[in-house]
């Protein structure tokens, strides 16, 4: 194939390979192909493909360098959302998994496009939901999270995905190495979070299937609010079911906040449910004693600490491509981290009381 048939490919794709290995693993592909990349993720890379005849696929891979291999492991990712396709968790059916790094310069998956809403800012939210969806949508996350966090994690073949107890101690020992090796900056109080989290984690309320990153704009919706299915499964493992629940609320914003850990703020506006309602309704769902959920807290906050600071860092390095194409929003996260540690450090506070 000449490499005419492939304008304007993105950074990360190496069209010609990508296109031979499609045809000859993916039934029903038409070349040629369009790459285009999909915003939003800030860890792994993904693109949106289509060919000749209308249909339409996503490809996953790790960023060009700088890369965590526990956190950019695209078989794992693969294999879990395989696992979770016949649940009552939604997922995009994937398609296939290629580990041979000769035809893309890195491990890649492909999965089916599923049509759908994102959401990713208050002006989003406001267009595409009226409140009554909002509400609908907040309802059904926090129902889908606690519908993960029942299954039997060897009834669906995960249940090698990871040791089953002392998840948030394993959490805080990862990220703390990883702060360290990315850091930009000095931050003596993610040190000292780490520390003071380190020397008092709570005992853990089961083992579950974790997502690691559960929040509102890691789901692709319906239009009436529903759940069409939950996307970036690379920080899954087995592990406490709570902690995603934390991460799902540091993530959430209310109206009228003067701050939000993304520079989007998708729950800003009325409609969604708080919080606190989050909780409530999680701990009916689930059953789960959610009297320690400010320890929670503290961890997501500071582990979100950290991830941002390994997003800024491979952002400033060039890993997701040219830095000077990208929006200004990954300068933001630089800007976060420290406030992130510090609301780590309240919450913190909070718990030890």
């Amino acid at each position: 194939m000449s490499a005419q048939l492939f304008p304007g490919v993105p950074a990360g794709i190496d069209a010609r390979n990508v296109t031979r290995w499609l045809c000859g693993h993916v039934d029903g592909v038409l070349p040629p192909l369009r790459f285009e990349v999909i915003s939003g993720g800030r860890s792994n890379l993904t693109y949106r493909i289509d060919d000749q005849s209308g249909r339409t696929w996503v490809l996953r891979r790790p960023p060009l360098h700088g890369v965590l291999a526990s956190a950019h492991d695209m078989a794992r990712e693969y294999r879990i959302m395989t696992a979770l396709a016949p649940t009552r968790v939604p997922v995009p059916a994937t398609a296939g998994l290629c580990e041979d790094t000769e035809v893309n310069g890195a491990p890649f998956f492909v999965m089916d496009f599923l049509e759908g809403i994102v959401l990713r800012s208050t002006r989003e939210s406001e267009e595409r939901l009226d409140e009554e969806q909002r509400r609908a949508a907040s309802v059904q996350l926090v129902d889908t999270l606690a519908t993960l966090h029942a299954l039997e994690p060897d009834g669906v073949g995960l249940g090698g995905l990871g040791r089953r107890e002392g998840y948030v101690g394993r959490q805080l020992r990862r990220w703390h190495g990883q702060w360290k090796h990315v850091r930009t900056r000095e931050l003596p109080l993610i040190d000292e979070v780490h520390a003071r989290l380190s020397a008092r984690i709570p005992p853990q309320q089961g083992t579950s299937i974790a997502h690691g990153d559960y929040r509102l704009d890691n789901v692709i919706l319906s239009s009436d609010g529903g759940i069409a299915g939950i996307v970036d499964w690379e920080l899954c493992t087995l592990g406490d079911p709570l902690a995603d629940l934390a991460t799902l609320q540091v993530y959430w914003s209310e109206p009228g906040e003067d701050w939000s850990a993304l520079p989007a703020a998708p729950t800003a506006v009325r409609g969604f449910l708080t919080r606190e309602e989050l909780a409530q309704r999680y701990a009916l769902r689930s059953g789960r004693d959610l009297s320690e959920l400010d320890f929670y807290r503290a961890f997501a906050y500071w582990r979100l600490a950290c991830i941002l600071e390994g997003v800024y860092s491979r952002y400033r390095s060039g890993a997701y491509g040219d830095p000077d194409a990208d929006d200004a929003d990954i300068e933001s996260f630089g800007r976060r981290v420290p406030r992130l540690a510090e609301a780590a450090a309240e919450a913190a506070t909070r718990a030890g009381r």
